[in-house]
């Protein structure tokens, strides 16, 4: 599958299917913490509680990015876990 074309009037345009992919994690992340602080603001959730979501969202999208070699030199391999 070719890779799409950039948008020169949207340089930082996601342009292959991982990245994309990666966009939409990207997003509903932030849905989430959005509803998460506001869960906290209005009382619903104890600071320790909402800090603990967040942190495990940033973890599980930390992992997607990883997963999908977001960010990875593409000559090089990832490296390999002994």
């Amino acid at each position: 599958m070719p890779d799409a074309m950039p948008n020169p009037d949207h340089p930082h345009q996601a342009n292959s299917p991982e990245e994309i992919l990666f966009n939409n994690n990207l997003r509903e992340f932030t849905v989430k913490i959005e509803h998460i602080c506001g869960l906290e603001m209005n009382g619903k959730i104890p600071q320790e509680e909402a800090y603990r979501r967040i942190r495990d969202l940033w973890k599980t999208l930390k992992r997607s990015k990883k997963n999908l070699g977001i960010g990875e030199p593409e000559d090089q391999e990832p490296p390999n876990p002994q």
